[in-house]
């Protein structure tokens, strides 16, 4: 299909549920140096146990594609290394990238393990990058990374990187970190595009893949059916230097003087609206009789979530926790009998991982009882027009836009203004499940 390359998923190889010593047998020896120049299908004989990297080498050669897989690696280590494992080895979850001459490129070892029991975190992050004669240079890094500053913010920032190549096995978990909808946010946060293969296995949880590039997204997500998918496109290659989204935030946050305009026509004006603290955190000025929504807690992802629950066909809603305060005007097209509400959580996210969120979360309930809210929802018929935005105290800011049967929508307009970060949306293309702003204050962790 006249691909360059071609980026295969986690796991893909060996699969899962192995041990320490269940998975030895299966670990190839791949050196792990700049220096060492190696063709694996012309030159089998160099190493040893190194029959999947030969069999991948000769993969790219014989098709003349770039290729990017996932395996095990082993690593004999010395007991006077301080990191040596007490079986004398080092055992690596590792990415491999070949030219399209088979020749081994770059290797990378993931450093932020998800509970794999069989692996070793390396001593140091691998900040890993290959040159390509079509789109420049790709950086790598694999699933549990996205999510943290160590390796794979900073080798975006350092190496002001356009492209990443991405294995993962990705279990999916709503409304906020689903495959696709995470992959997306991160190629707009950081203006990049990503190839991201994720493994298809449904009843794990895991499914959605694609291609994305900040304007435009090709996915695969099906929990259906057991059939994995190939995903082909030809995206532009971005070589400008644009300024990432996260860079021209900070600029952004000069105060522009603002003044408060709420809407009068059907669609949203672009005008966000920041009232200076009038107002007591989770309340909204009504008119005097209407009643204000309440307040309630429930929990969303392992996290305890202050809510404000979304009442009638429009308003303005304000909920805050922390240091954090969310704000939301919308207007729904037609009110159907589906329960929103609007999120706040400012905290250290504890379960699965350690990491510290702010979130800003528009979400559809799973019912209508408060305590729904949080739940995995995949299909909604609602369709809303809203402002969200937030005091966000990081400038790492992942917008999310999930729509009915976890589609992807883009925002009209996102960025900081008078030191709050915002998103937009005139009419989403389907049904709204989340809108989000999801925070990641990388210091805090």
């Amino acid at each position: 299909q006249g691909a360059q390359i071609i980026v295969f998923p986690e796991d893909g190889i060996h699969g899962f549920n192995f041990t320490r010593s269940s998975i030895y047998p299966y670990l190839d020896f791949v050196p792990h140096s700049h220096t060492v120049n190696w063709n694996p299908c012309k030159e089998p004989y160099l190493f040893n146990d190194t029959e999947v990297v030969q069999h991948l080498s000769c993969m790219a050669l014989k098709n003349k594609i770039f290729l990017v897989a996932n395996l095990g690696t082993k690593q004999p280590c010395e007991h006077a290394d301080p990191h040596c494992p007490s079986d004398g080895r080092y055992q690596f979850n590792t990415n491999v990238a070949f030219d399209d001459d088979g020749t081994l490129v770059a290797t990378y070892r993931k450093h932020n393990l998800y509970f794999e029991y069989a692996f070793d975190t390396p001593p140091e992050p691998d900040y890993k990058l290959f040159d390509t004669p079509f789109a420049g240079k790709f950086g790598m890094f694999t699933c549990f990374d996205i999510l943290f500053f160590e390796p794979a913010v900073n080798l975006i920032k350092q190496y002001n990187l356009k492209q990443v190549v991405y294995p993962t096995a990705w279990m999916n978990q709503l409304p906020l970190l689903s495959a696709v909808e995470f992959q997306q946010a991160f190629a707009t946060a950081f203006n990049i595009n990503i190839l991201a293969a994720n493994i298809h296995h449904p009843t794990l949880g895991m499914t959605g893949s694609g291609i994305y590039t900040p304007v435009k997204s090709f996915i695969y997500h099906n929990m259906e059916s057991y059939g994995g998918k190939l995903i082909v496109a030809e995206i532009p290659v971005i070589t400008t230097n644009y300024e990432t989204n996260l860079e021209s935030n900070e600029r952004f946050r000069e105060n522009l003087h603002h003044s408060c305009k709420t809407f009068t026509s059907t669609s949203l004006d672009d005008q966000v609206c920041f009232k200076e603290g009038e107002e007591t955190p989770g309340r909204v000025s009504g008119k005097a009789n209407e009643p204000l929504p309440p307040l309630f807690y429930a929990e969303m992802m392992y996290d305890n979530f202050t809510f404000i629950p979304l009442w009638g066909e429009k308003g303005e809603l304000q909920v805050c926790a922390n240091t954090l305060c969310c704000y939301l005007n919308y207007r729904r097209a037609v009110v159907t009998d589906e329960l929103y509400a609007l999120g706040v959580f400012d905290g250290l996210h504890t379960v699965h991982g350690t990491y510290y969120v702010q979130a800003c979360a528009l979400v559809k309930c799973g019912g209508l009882s408060f305590s729904t809210c949080g739940q995995e929802v995949t299909d909604a018929t609602a369709l809303i027009d809203f402002q969200l935005w937030g005091n966000m105290s990081t400038t790492y800011i992942f917008p999310l836009l999930l729509t009915s049967g976890i589609t992807l929508d883009f925002a009209d307009h996102m960025g900081w203004k008078n030191n709050h970060y915002f998103m937009s949306k005139n009419r989403t293309s389907s049904g709204l499940l989340t809108a989000a702003l999801y925070g990641r204050w990388y210091e805090k962790d």
